[in-house]
């Protein structure tokens, strides 16, 4: 069994170290002192875990037939923010600590399983978002409700979850991703995006979650091509991350390369270890629902930023910059990142926007900001250990600086929307009922 403690804010959490806490719990309501120093360890299944992979193999698959929006324009964090917010609310519902997000049901909620609750919930969003990719989660779910006992609990678990996915997926419906772009027409002043046909101009318009609009937090605009600021941050990103580099290390090469595996895969392997340090349903399923739905809001909301800004990145940046009106820059026409750099403008940096989102989360969630964890890439075959909830995201903004593809003021610039959002997020949702 854990051991419960509650953290700052009435942030729940489970830890594994030789101690293991969790915060909350309707069997314990005590409010001992928070541990100094906590460590999260990927220890437990739970219903919440066994979802979170299954919805994380949906989003990522493909289908030779899409019928609806998430299927012709998946968003795997959006998506998955979705499917995590039914599994809380439903949860939420049967557990009684933590305030709804959309859905309050309807059908009774003393004694009904949470394990058949969390399952009607996350198949309900799957099947109603991604009918044809039932490949990944009817097997999946015929099997898990199976091995609960039958009876009323099991009964009303189902018929309450399959009510808050209707539910959200009603609250969410028409989330204005399928709006229709016209052909993108690439810059050519100094400063502007040189990409053709970039990737997620529809990420901008999807609702969100929680922010008042998806503008709300967009950052102040980048340094001005003559300025100090863009000569110092150029040729930093010139000098170490250049594909041929005197300055940078192997190490720093190894950071930058562990943070280039695709994000869908990347994040939702990873954030699923969250899932697994508490064997508490109710704790699982609140902090996967707030770290997905901060994720979803963060991301887009970086994406509206870059698509108002369009700004160049390194790879044209520094070829071109005999046209920045900067005497303290040169173009090397020779210059290319030394990673491949993604197609969509550069500021501000979206990794940082979203490891920013997470580290932020993680410190109001536990209450410090003293939580090791641990991530690791398939690109590298590696895993890193984080030490504070802010490490992640402080070595992905170097990761992008060392990669070529960002300038340091994006990756600040980043993570500063990133903390935003958290904030906001986290002030307004997912807190206890008032009694």
């Amino acid at each position: 069994m854990t051991i419960l403690n509650r953290c700052r804010n009435a942030a729940c959490a489970v830890s594994l170290v030789t101690l293991a806490v969790a915060c909350g719990g309707s069997d314990d309501d005590k409010e001992p002192a928070i541990p100094a120093n906590i460590t999260l360890v990927p220890a437990s299944s739970n219903v919440v875990s066994y979802w979170t992979d299954i919805g994380a193999a949906t989003v990522n698959a493909t289908a030779a037939v899409a019928t609806t929006p998430e299927e012709a324009r998946p968003t795997f964090h959006t998506d998955l923010a979705t499917m995590h917010l039914a599994i809380y609310d439903a949860v939420s519902a049967i557990d009684g600590r933590y305030k709804p997000f959309a859905i309050t049901p309807a059908t009774p909620a003393a004694g009904a399983s949470m394990d058949a609750a969390a399952s009607a919930a996350a198949y309900g969003v799957l099947s109603a978002l991604f009918p044809n990719r039932s490949a990944q989660y009817q097997a999946a779910y015929d099997s898990y409700i199976a091995r609960i006992p039958a009876g009323d609990a099991k009964t009303r678990g189902l018929a309450l979850g399959a009510e808050v996915a209707a539910g959200v997926v009603a609250n969410r419906a028409n989330d204005d991703r399928s709006v229709v772009l016209a052909p993108y027409v690439p810059g050519t002043a100094p400063g502007k995006f040189r990409g053709v046909n970039p990737v997620s101009r529809f990420v901008p318009f999807i609702r969100p979650f929680t922010l008042a609009s998806i503008s709300q937090f967009r950052p102040a605009p980048p340094p001005a091509l003559d300025s100090t600021a863009y000569a110092a941050d150029l040729n930093e990103t010139k000098g170490l991350g250049g594909a041929v580099s005197s300055l940078r290390t192997a190490e720093q090469f190894e950071i930058a390369r562990f943070h280039t595996e695709a994000p869908p895969i990347f994040l939702t392997r990873n954030f699923g270890r969250f899932a697994r340090t508490t064997d508490k349903v109710a704790d699982a399923a609140r902090l996967m629902a707030l770290i997905y739905v901060g994720y979803s809001d963060a991301i887009n909301a970086c994406f509206e930023a870059k698509y108002f800004y369009e700004t160049w990145r390194p790879l044209s940046a520094v070829p071109l910059a005999e046209t920045d009106n900067n005497p303290a820059t040169s173009a090397d026409p020779a210059w290319t990142p030394s990673l491949p750099t993604p197609n969509h403008p550069e500021y501000p940096a979206a990794h940082s926007c979203t490891t920013g989102t997470l580290g932020e989360l993680l410190r109001l969630y536990f209450g410090t900001d003293k939580v090791t964890y641990t991530f690791d890439s398939t690109v590298t075959g590696t895993t890193r250990t984080y030490t504070t909830t802010g490490a992640l995201a402080e070595e992905s903004q170097l990761a992008r600086i060392y990669g070529g593809m960002h300038f340091r003021y994006a990756t600040t610039a980043g993570a500063e929307l990133g903390k935003q959002v958290a904030n906001w997020t986290f002030q307004r949702h997912f807190g206890r009922r008032v009694p």
